[in-house]
């Protein structure tokens, strides 16, 4: 096989549908827009959610609850993710960033205590549950609490 061989999968590349372009094309005169309506005009698009002027589904649905604009969320971390690091590492937000456990966004860090660790580490965050504090201690390390 050679470069100038090459072609799509058969059936993978449609011709663009030519619409408006006279009777012989099948999609002339109304361009497969039918007769008459608002859908029929030029300039005619829909707004997202409309049903043709019956109340829409967002609006028909109760309102439930509230949203705290204030609310702080956190990138969660597992003990058991820890075990990477060498013993005596310092952990901090940004160098688990670095090292690809944490994405970007969100402002905080807090460890959870799902898995076992079995490494000595000092672990920086924003917060930890119970159970990781008691892991990482249990393990030789210190769970320091950033404000």
């Amino acid at each position: 096989m050679n470069l100038h061989e090459l072609r799509p999968a058969a059936g993978s590349r449609r011709k663009r549908k030519r619409i408006g372009r006279g009777p012989g094309s099948g999609k002339g005169k109304t361009a497969g827009r039918g007769e008459k309506g608002q859908k029929s005009r030029s300039g005619y698009s829909a707004k997202i959610g409309f049903e043709g002027g019956q109340m829409p589904l967002h609006r028909r649905l109760p309102k439930r609850g509230f949203t705290n604009i204030f609310r702080t969320e956190y990138r969660t971390l597992n003990v058991e993710q820890l075990n990477r690091f060498e013993a005596g590492a310092e952990l901090t937000p940004d160098s688990l960033q670095s090292s690809g456990l944490l994405r970007k966004g969100k402002q905080g860090v807090k460890i959870l205590g799902n898995g076992e660790i079995s490494v000595a580490l000092i672990v920086k965050a924003h917060k930890f549950t119970k159970a990781a504090v008691r892991k990482i201690e249990a393990a030789g390390g210190k769970a320091e609490v950033l404000s």
